[in-house]
């Protein structure tokens, strides 16, 4: 088995430190949920409104977006696709409310050392937002439960920009408007797609095996740096 030393890869002169603003995703980069509150969300929005049973059976969750997983299990449950997005709207109202009714339930665990490296930025004046294919309300609800929502100064999520390129784009296009069309913005996401999103959207990504896929997976897309915690980046984040 690979040594954490050798799980670190780096593209040549990549220095990450070198940003002035950080887009992570949540589920997998910051934390891992060890509770079923979204799961359920998603599967009691469609039955209170169709009044059958769905299911997420063979549905990519890790690194899509809400609005998409949405729309594909109701068109896999015979829906057209025109039918799934005109339900789409009252779905995801129907899942952050339910969300929300349920917050005192969510038990977010924060992935390794996360709370110090958000330290470390916020002491740098780094800027840090959210960039995540949760619904808005349902993606704060997470980071309040995990006691680090103040880090973020905003957030781009799944409700107007379906895509996760477009949620990236739009994050580092607001990062830039808030300091300037010169900062220079990273992503810090787990997923394959994280980093292809980034990398579509021309921006650098950290990868951090902290979700569920692997270093050796990881690297496969050439992140500018692939790392299996963020313990990694501790004490050089000036």
């Amino acid at each position: 088995m690979a040594t954490d030393a050798e799980q670190v890869h780096s593209g040549e002169g990549f220095d990450w430190r070198a940003f002035d603003a950080y887009l992570f995703d949540i589920d997998g980069t910051l934390l891992n949920s060890r509770d079923r509150v979204h799961y359920e969300a998603f599967l009691n929005a469609m039955q209170a409104m169709f009044g059958r049973q769905f299911s997420l059976e063979g549905i990519t969750l890790h690194g899509s977006t809400d609005p998409v997983i949405l729309l594909e299990a109701m068109v896999r449950s015979g829906m057209s696709p025109t039918e799934g997005r005109d339900a789409l709207p009252e779905a995801m109202e129907r899942m952050c409310a339910e969300v929300e009714a349920r917050a005192t339930e969510l038990r977010p665990e924060l992935c390794p050392h996360v709370s110090r490296l958000l330290d470390e930025l916020d002491a740098a004046r780094k800027l840090m937002a959210l960039a995540s294919g949760n619904v808005e309300r349902i993606g704060w609800a997470k980071v309040r439960a995990a006691g680090i929502h103040q880090y973020f100064r905003f957030g781009s999520f799944a409700d107007l920009r379906e895509s996760r390129t477009e949620i990236f784009r739009w994050g580092a296009n607001e990062a830039r408007r808030l300091l300037g069309n010169e900062a220079r913005v990273c992503c810090v996401g787990d997923t394959p797609a994280d980093v292809q999103a980034a990398h579509a959207c021309q921006l650098p990504v950290i990868a951090v095996a902290t979700g569920i896929f692997s270093a050796e997976r990881l690297r496969q897309e050439h992140p500018e740096l692939c790392i299996p915690a963020c313990e990694v980046l501790l004490g050089s984040a000036r």
